[in-house]
């Protein structure tokens, strides 16, 4: 016997976060891409600290949810996985796109793109593909996609402050691997990058993100 796999397209629902309201008192919009096992409304509990009047934060939700071992009773979520990775990667584009246009956000806002640990790879590839302008890019405690190459990013042309964020005893980052991702962010974005180490694990450091603005 002989199986085929097929492919289909149709139309999907999916879910994504707010956190305070956007108002002419606005000054900063945060596009925040959670991590793996996270869901979007748990996310948001890392940005509550941040002046509410002045900013906006919009968490967008990982389309692929399972129960989280051992009691199998939370439910989290993931981005990619290498299974498919290419047309699930164009799914996740257009959902990005189909949130920026329901939010329809002032042009002259300032746009902070963060991703935390798997986040880090949909919000590097989202601003590569889409040439999205923003005025930070943040990349906390995840791997930088090995396709994405200098060209990719040239139409940011230096205007972009790109910040490398991660801690020094993370159990996912060995010592090789935080040296290999130093020299990727720098292959991509040349010297106009911050690194930001610090003291922790595998973490959302809340203090650096209440610095960044």
């Amino acid at each position: 016997m002989k199986s085929t796999e097929k492919e289909i397209s149709y139309t999907t629902t999916n879910s994504y976060s707010t956190l305070n309201t956007l108002t002419s008192k606005t000054k900063t919009v945060w596009f925040v891409c959670h991590g793996m096992g996270y869901l979007s409304r748990y996310f948001l509990n890392y940005f509550t600290e941040l002046n509410s009047d002045k900013n906006y934060i919009i968490a967008p939700q990982a389309q692929s949810k399972y129960y989280i071992a051992p009691k199998f009773k939370h439910v989290g979520s993931s981005w990619l996985t290498k299974e498919n990775t290419i047309k699930e990667t164009e799914n996740i584009m257009r959902y990005f796109d189909a949130i920026l246009e329901a939010e329809q956000l002032p042009k002259s806002i300032n746009l902070i793109v963060l991703g935390y640990s798997q986040g880090v790879s949909v919000t590097m590839r989202y601003v590569a593909k889409r040439q999205l302008h923003c005025n930070q890019l943040v990349l906390m405690s995840g791997g930088i996609p090995k396709e994405l190459i200098a060209k990719d990013f040239d139409f940011l042309n230096g205007k972009t402050k790109v910040s490398l964020i991660y801690g020094t005893q993370d159990e996912y980052m060995n010592k090789e691997r935080m040296i290999y991702e130093k020299q990727r962010v720098h292959e991509l974005f040349g010297n106009d990058v911050t690194i930001i180490p610090f003291e922790g694990k595998h973490i959302v450091n809340v203090e650096i993100i209440n610095a960044l603005i």
